[in-house]
């Protein structure tokens, strides 16, 4: 006689579902350490204790293991900037707010953000990722700005999309210097201090925006 299943408990990962968090959590905990161009699948593999065969069920190279890691980390991302894009507060208190929590992301995911910027000129699947994050971020900074009043009228008939995809793409960088160790952006709050003012400055210049 069969003896019956047990009932799957609820809540519980299934075996699948932890074989593609092992190998997800053993490439970010490698790329703090190492190069993604010098990180091959083997030593993925080895790091997370599962097969070959395992691991390419689940991703098709270990590109497709970082734009995993990149679209987890670009989530967290958009969520610190939901209190300016959201209109929550004052605009200069929520972009502080933002470009802080963004420099903390990018501390915390360092090898993980630093891996895409320094691929995703020489791979082409990459760069398609890396330009759709981007945008991402580019396009909720210009419908924003778009509905501020004051920043509508400081830009005058400048191209709005062009200015955020400017102020995102700053970012991108200064966050980027300030993971490699780079002065004087290594200096968090020099980092958060230049990043407001070049906001503020171009939307708002001298003037203080009301809430």
């Amino acid at each position: 006689m069969s003896r019956p299943r047990s009932p799957r408990r609820s809540g519980r990962a299934s075996p699948s579902a932890d074989l593609r968090e092992r190998i997800l959590t053993a490439t970010r905990d490698l790329l703090q350490q190492h190069r993604f161009d010098a990180l091959s699948v083997a030593d993925i593999l080895t790091a997370a204790e599962v097969s070959r065969a395992s691991f390419y069920f689940y991703f098709p190279s270990k590109q497709a293991v970082l734009g995993e890691l990149v679209r987890e980390a670009v989530a967290r991302g958009q969520q610190a900037a939901r209190p300016w894009i959201d209109q929550e507060r004052d605009p200069v208190a929520a972009l502080r707010s933002g470009v802080s929590d963004g420099a903390r992301l990018w501390r915390d995911n360092a090898g993980v953000l630093m891996a895409i910027v320094e691929s995703w000129g020489s791979d082409e699947d990459l760069r398609a990722l890396w330009l759709a994050q981007m945008d991402l971020f580019t396009e909720a900074a210009a419908a924003r700005i778009a509905a501020d009043p004051q920043a509508s009228e400081r830009l005058g008939d400048a191209d709005v999309r062009a200015v955020a995809a400017s102020l995102t793409w700053l970012g991108e960088r200064l966050y980027y210097l300030a993971a490699a160790g780079v002065p004087p952006f290594n200096d968090e709050e020099v980092l958060v201090d230049t990043l407001t003012k070049a906001w503020t400055s171009i939307l708002y210049g001298d003037a203080v925006p009301a809430s």
